[in-house]
């Protein structure tokens, strides 16, 4: 249910653009990911940092695409917003992810997975380091669809490709981190 919950604004990201286009798309993407936050904050539910940075990015790089859309912004067009939402999301969990361990003396990935996992500090680090690295590259792959390829691809490829690529990488994860499950439910 939590992952649906999470892609509420993809998918309506999504079902917008092939109803209304890429503005109405953006619209929805914003505020669907208001009534989120806006939601869990009166439920009083604990609101994730991912969730945070997801709100912030979508808000910022949407409503730039909104705004310069109406308003012209040093004459860019207004799509170039919302085409680098995804690499701006990636890149702050890539920064994040190879920071943690230095700047802040933890683990971001065991952090948020160490109550589900027991694993060998050598193998959290390179967990660590696999996720930064993926979402380096998830951005730079975005970005290249979105620049090379017609909007339409693009929509495409960010709601049914960055997501297919994401389960694809989980599973990978899985069957290589297997082995330690199996370790740790024999103790």
């Amino acid at each position: 249910m939590k992952f649906l919950f999470d892609l509420f604004p993809v998918i309506l990201f999504f079902v917008a653009y092939q109803l209304g286009g890429i503005y109405w798309a953006t619209g929805s993407a914003v505020a669907a990911s208001v009534l989120q936050i806006t939601w869990l904050l009166g439920t009083r539910r604990k609101v994730e940092p991912a969730a945070w940075i997801s709100f912030g990015v979508i808000t910022v790089f949407g409503g730039l695409t909104l705004w310069s859309h109406q308003h012209n912004i040093l004459g860019i067009e207004p799509t170039v917003f919302i085409r680098w939402k995804p690499t701006a999301l990636y890149w702050i969990f890539a920064v994040i992810l190879f920071l943690g361990p230095a700047l802040l003396n933890r683990n971001p990935i065991r952090a948020l997975l160490g109550k589900q996992l027991q694993l060998p500090d050598t193998t959290w680090g390179r967990l660590n380091l696999a996720w930064a690295v993926f979402f380096t590259l998830l951005g730079l792959l975005n970005l290249y669809v979105a620049f090379n390829y017609t909007e339409a691809v693009w929509v495409q490829f960010k709601v049914f490709g960055l997501l297919a690529l994401m389960v694809v990488f989980i599973i990978g994860q899985g069957v290589l981190l297997s082995h330690h499950l199996e370790k740790s439910d024999d103790h």
